[in-house]
This record gives structure tokens, sequence and C-alpha cells, in this order.
């Protein structure tokens, strides 16, 4: 053996150290979404539909434009089933070489998304009787925006994600502020600071994965 097969191919120890740490963020970028698909659907969804919903049941029970009630409604549900979709399609691309007890933690937190709104739609159903049309507005929007800003907050938990969490402590901020404001003024609220906050949310991880 010469003594050239000894030493390292690297000439400085530093140049073998970051080649591992571009490794790293190179295996980081590979197994993690894009920002962008993962917020932007939720974003777009929220500041269409609630959008809808405060131009339909405006403040003090204003109708701003006039449109069928069940359009709100129905773009609210649709979008959400949309949105939840895709981005379960590109978590699940994303995760496919992850084994072990991170696909686990995985795969758990997307049921629980599921699991949560099924179980929320199927409560409010049965209470949704007799309540006014900004009443049943206000009791649908603020319990579907509670939801997704715990399950941020969970999320954040799980993976000591300092980002996901302050998002979802926007969120359930921005949720409690529009619900205090009361009904059409809660839609206009989640549109834009909850819709816009998730827009901005996509944009900023994207630049930090640059």
């Amino acid at each position: 053996m010469t003594s050239s097969d000894d030493e390292s191919t690297f000439g400085d120890p530093g140049d073998a150290l970051r080649l591992i740490e571009r490794e790293q963020v190179n295996t980081i970028k590979h197994v993690t979404p894009d920002p962008r698909l993962m917020y932007w659907p939720w974003g777009l969804t929220w500041l269409i539909s609630f959008g809808l919903s405060f131009l339909r049941y405006g403040p003090g029970g204003e109708t701003l434009v006039d449109m069928p009630e069940w359009i709100p409604m129905t773009a609210l549900t649709g979008l959400l089933i949309a949105a939840g979709v895709f981005t379960g399609i590109v978590g699940a691309r994303a995760s496919r070489h992850i084994e072990g007890r991170s696909s686990r933690q995985g795969l758990m937190y997307g049921i629980s998304w599921s699991v949560g709104f099924t179980a929320m739609a199927i409560t409010f159903g049965q209470v949704s009787d007799g309540l006014s049309d900004g009443a049943l507005s206000l009791l649908w929007g603020g319990g579907t925006v509670a939801l997704v800003g715990v399950l941020y907050l969970a999320g954040a938990a799980i993976w000591d994600e300092r980002d996901m969490f302050v998002l979802g402590a926007w969120i359930s901020a921005i949720n409690i502020v529009g619900v205090l404001c009361g009904p059409g003024w809660h839609a206009l609220v989640v549109a834009l600071a909850g819709g816009g906050g998730l827009l901005v949310a996509g944009l900023i991880g994207w630049w930090q994965r640059r």
C-alpha cells in the first residue's frame, strides 16, 4: 500500500465537512415537500371560500353580492377536499423513501386531519338546525379554522418546527379575533389574514429551502 492510499482525497478536512453538510441539506430537501405545495392550496382555499362567505353573509347580515346561499359552503367543502387530497399526495411522494418512526409519525398526523374534520362535520351537522345563516357560517368557519390551528400546533410539537408553531399560533389568534368580531367579519379576517398568512408561510418556507 502506498502512502497516497492512506491520504484523504480532500486536501483540507474542512472540505470533507462541507461535503457532508451539503449532502445532509440535499437529503432534507429530497424528503421534505416544497412548502409552497403544502401551504398554498390551503391559503387559496381560505382566500376564495371565506371571501365568498364574506360577500354573501356580510357584517350585520348584509348581502354584499347576491349569490345562492349554497355557493360559499359548497366552495369551502370542495376546496378543502381538493387541498387535502393534493397536499396528501405531495406529502406521500416526499416521504415514500422514509421508514421507521418518522414515517409512522407522518401517517398518524395525516390520519388525524381526516379524523378531526370528519368528527367536526358530523358534530356540527347535528347542532346546526335552527341557527341563523350568520351563526351557521360563524360556527362552521370558526370551527374549521380552530381545528386547523390546533393541528398545526400539534405538528410543530411532533417535529419541533418553530415556523409551523408560529403559523398555528397565528391562525388560532386571527380566528379568535374574527369570532369575537362576529359573522361576516370573521370570514373577512380569515380570508385575508388566514389565507394570506398561509400564502406568505409557503413563500417564506420556499425561500429558506433555497
